[in-house]
């Protein structure tokens, strides 16, 4: 007698297999959604810092000109995603619901003007 497995027991596991995954996919698009918007929230991090920085450094030399928008990108060693617009003193981080946040850059700071991301409101 050969040993195989018969038709109903396959069956069985691709119905386990196909319920397993109906659970898991929306888990794992949602994963990627948070993991862009911690990426967002990495960079306003970043902008931030590598503000205060480059603000420290001209205190020291004597220069007290406020930094603009458009030295922002600038002062960082890489470039901002695709998710990031710019548009003069303004960024606008867009998450792939389509929902946004808004910066600006003022006085030496990056200030969030708007904002409908959950993830990121307390910026």
């Amino acid at each position: 007698m050969k040993k195989a497995f018969t038709m109903v027991e396959l069956v069985f596991v691709i119905v386990i297999v196909a319920l397993l995954a109906t659970v898991a996919i929306p888990k794992f698009s949602a994963t990627r959604d948070d993991a862009v918007i911690s990426k967002g929230r990495a960079a306003v991090a970043a902008i931030r810092s590598a503000i205060a920085m480059e603000r420290q450094k001209r205190i020291l030399r004597g220069n007290f000109d406020d930094i603009t928008g458009g030295e922002v990108e600038e002062l960082l060693d890489y470039k901002l995603s695709d998710r990031w617009n710019q548009s003069g003193d303004t960024f606008t981080f867009t998450a792939p619901s389509g929902q946004t946040c808004s910066f600006d850059v003022d006085h030496n700071k990056f200030k969030l003007t708007s904002c409908e991301i959950d993830g990121m409101k307390d910026l």
